[in-house]
C-alpha cells in the first residue's frame, strides 16, 4: 500500500510562476489594499473594483504556467497517494497534473452565488455586474475573503489527510494565516516533516525532533531534494 503524502503549499509555490502573493511585503495584493478588494464590506462598498479586480487576476492566469515545483508534488503521485492542500487560489496546481487539490482559499476559476454560496460555478472569462445565478442573483468570485469563514467540509477533509499522512511537506507558506494554518498541526509524531521556505528555520512548526527536514529554499529547489531524498532513503 503506497504511503500518503500531505502537501499543504501557499503563496510562495505560485509566485515562481509570477503570481503575486496574496499580500507581498508592502501589504499590498497587486498594488491594492486588502481591503479594498477582499472583504464582504469591499463587495458591499465598491462592486465594481472588486470585480474588475479578479478579472484582472483570473486574466493574469492565462499568461503564467506551473512551474517545477508543481511539477514534482504532481509527480509524486506515481508513487505515493498524494493531498495537496492549499491556500492559493490559482489552478497552477491542477494544470501540472495534481488529481486531488483541496483550495480552502477559494478558486479564481470559480464564481458563485451572492444568496446560495452552494450554487458555485466554472468561470473562464470575466464577472460581470448582471451576470446572475439560477436563482437571479449576482455571481461573486469564489474566494474566501477575510471576514468569511472557510468551508466546513474542505477543513475537514485537510485535517483528515494530515492526520492519515505518512509524510507532510509544508512548501511556500509562513504559516501565519489561520485557520488554514492549522491544518499541518494535525499530521502524527511520527510523520515524516519536510519544510520548505527560505525562512524555514523560523517558521511555528506542528512537530519536533528526528523527523522534521528544514530546507530553506524557494519552493522549485526544495521540492527537487525532498524528491532526491525520497528516492534515496526509499520512502
Amino acid at each position: 500500500m503506497s504511503k500518503r503524502i500531505l502537501v499543504f503549499s501557499g503563496a510562495g509555490v505560485s509566485a515562481e510562476s509570477g503570481v503575486k502573493t496574496f499580500r507581498d511585503y508592502d501589504g499590498l495584493w497587486e498594488n491594492h489594499r486588502i481591503e479594498d478588494v477582499a472583504t464582504p464590506e469591499a463587495w458591499n462598498r465598491n462592486q465594481k473594483l472588486v470585480l474588475d479586480f479578479y478579472n484582472q487576476r483570473r486574466r493574469q492566469l492565462n499568461e503564467v504556467f506551473p512551474n517545477e515545483a508543481h511539477i514534482a508534488i504532481a509527480g509524486l503521485e506515481k508513487n505515493y497517494h498524494v493531498d495537496v492542500v492549499t491556500q492559493n487560489v490559482d489552478d497552477l496546481h491542477e494544470r501540472a497534473g495534481s488529481t486531488k487539490v483541496v483550495h480552502l482559499h477559494g478558486e479564481l476559476k470559480k464564481v458563485r452565488s451572492t444568496s446560495d454560496k452552494s450554487l458555485i460555478y466554472n468561470w473562464e472569462g470575466d464577472l460581470n455586474a448582471g451576470d446572475k445565478c439560477e436563482l437571479g442573483s449576482q455571481l461573486r468570485p469564489h474566494i474566501v475573503w477575510f471576514g468569511e469563514a472557510l468551508n466546513q467540509d474542505f477543513l475537514l477533509s485537510a485535517k483528515n489527510a494530515a492526520e492519515q499522512a505518512d509524510i507532510c511537506i509544508i512548501v511556500g507558506t509562513s504559516l501565519l494565516v489561520f485557520p488554514a494554518a492549522e491544518i499541518p498541526f494535525y499530521i502524527q509524531q511520527n510523520c515524516k516533516l519536510f519544510v520548505i521556505d527560505p525562512k524555514a528555520n523560523e517558521l511555528n512548526l506542528p512537530i519536533k525532533g528526528k523527523n522534521v527536514f528544514l530546507i530553506p529554499k524557494k519552493a522549485s529547489a526544495g521540492m527537487k531534494e525532498v524528491v532526491e531524498w525520497l528516492r534515496e532513503n526509499g520512502q
